[in-house]
């Protein structure tokens, strides 16, 4: 029956109606600025490469494949620490993060990942791990909201930063490129996962607004050069809230129908109705729980936003500056854009990362090629290189005169780098553009 579940497409039960209704629409073309390419109609057409090789090839099957297999292996980790050892559960997912930064910084053999080889039919295999991967971190979450009802504050802090780094860091990451796929139940997978940290909204703003102006300061997902993280935070989870909204009222609009048809109408309301319901039941160590793991994992999403595109932007035409006289700030607006190239997203090939974020780094292919599954995106020479994975760069991030010296320095170099005047007020502190 499992094996059922992750190779088809069926619908899930009338419970997740709204996802449902929402995804049969979801990747009709809307107008906005700039869109991503168009699905193809045949989901098939988007099957991995490695589909094109014959069955006597299946030899050729790499080993290294099997690294994708620690996406299973850590919610599953996590688990098995939530009910045997729930009050150093966060301790050890810190231990086990800062290991994965030192793997990157230090060992030079884990700088590179695998390339894919594109023989093989396995594209079962790297759908069904991520398929798999949604009920084990619901188990996880669960798991960890019942243990913290009935335990001390010290562990329910504990557990949360544990379920937080999980879902902020794999969670996100899944669902993002399960939002990619052109298959419903994906989608439909990604909507769960979103709403499980409260951050639903993603699925609209990322696909309709980030993809078409990432590396544009009409993004607010793009940091510019000189803006710290914490003031990136602020921008971008406003910013970002606001914009879905209204890209979501535009496609209401479009297609003549109300906001009862919308999903993020209803995610809301479940939110607020399972936020009230612990409320009223005087449930406070549950609630914290709930809002602190969420926190943590949304600021993972948005310090991995903040990296990804840093002071990167795609030359316009008719770009100009524009004096706002209500409130008299310089803001900024491209013209017709540029394609997004390979220069445009910073990028690193350290294999331990990449295994664990399903080749996220390799961020120039993915915007390039947005529809290609994680397993085929390869690693772009021509595009900007990070100094470390991810999740160091997130540490180095958090001490922004740190960041800003590692930074600066490689984003004077990058072919995508320009600055219009007067855009940075003093030097290492960004205008604040919104």
């Amino acid at each position: 029956m499992l094996g059922y579940w992750l190779n088809s497409g069926v619908n899930l039960p009338v419970l997740c109606a709204p996802f449902i209704s929402f995804s049969s629409v979801y990747h009709r073309p809307v107008p906005v600025p700039c869109t991503m390419p168009k699905p193809p109609l045949n989901p098939a057409a988007t099957e991995s490469p490695r589909q094109s090789g014959t069955g006597s090839k299946l030899a050729a099957w790499q080993l290294t494949d099997l690294r994708f297999l620690v996406v299973l292996l850590a919610p599953v980790s996590v688990l098995l620490s939530v009910w045997l050892s729930p009050a150093s559960a966060g301790l050890k997912s810190v231990a086990i993060y800062m290991l994965v930064v030192a793997v990157d910084a230090l060992w030079p053999g884990a700088q590179r990942s695998p390339q894919p080889v594109p023989i093989v039919a396995t594209s079962r295999y790297f759908i069904g791990l991520i398929r798999l991967y949604v009920p084990l971190q619901l188990a996880v979450q669960i798991s960890a909201g019942w243990v913290a009802w009935h335990s001390s504050w010290p562990t329910v802090l504990g557990l949360a930063l544990s379920v937080g780094i999980l879902s902020g860091a794999l969670g996100i990451t899944i669902a993002h490129e399960l939002g990619h796929s052109p298959r419903r139940l994906d989608r439909i997978l990604a909507w769960v996962l979103m709403t499980s940290v409260f951050y639903a909204h993603f699925m609209v703003e990322h696909y309709r607004g980030h993809h078409p102006r990432a590396a544009t300061f009409d993004d607010p997902a793009t940091a510019r050069r000189g803006e710290s993280l914490w003031h990136f935070l602020r921008r971008s989870l406003r910013n970002s809230l606001v914009h879905a909204w209204q890209l979501e009222g535009r496609r209401l609009q479009q297609l003549k129908r109300g906001w009862g048809r919308s999903p993020l109408v209803w995610v809301f309301t479940a939110k607020a109705v399972f936020l009230l319901v612990l409320i009223l039941a005087m449930a406070l160590p549950l609630l914290v729980f709930c809002m602190l793991q969420s926190l943590i994992a949304v600021t993972l999403l948005e310090a991995v936003n903040y990296i990804e595109h840093y002071g990167l932007l795609r030359r316009g035409k008719d770009s100009r500056r524009i004096r706002q006289s209500d409130n008299e700030r310089t803001d900024w607006r491209l013209g017709r854009r540029e394609p997004f190239g390979p220069m445009h997203a910073w990028n690193a090939d350290h294999v331990f990362t990449n295994s664990l974020l399903i080749n996220l780094q390799r961020h120039s292919d993915h915007h390039i090629n947005p529809w290609k599954s994680y397993a085929d995106l390869v690693h772009l020479s021509a595009s900007p290189q990070l100094p470390t994975g991810y999740a160091g760069c997130i540490l180095l991030a958090m001490v922004p005169p740190l960041w800003f010296a590692v930074m600066n320095p490689r984003l004077g170099q990058a072919k995508a780098y320009f600055q219009p005047d007067e855009v940075l007020t003093q030097p290492g502190v960004v205008s604040d553009l919104s």
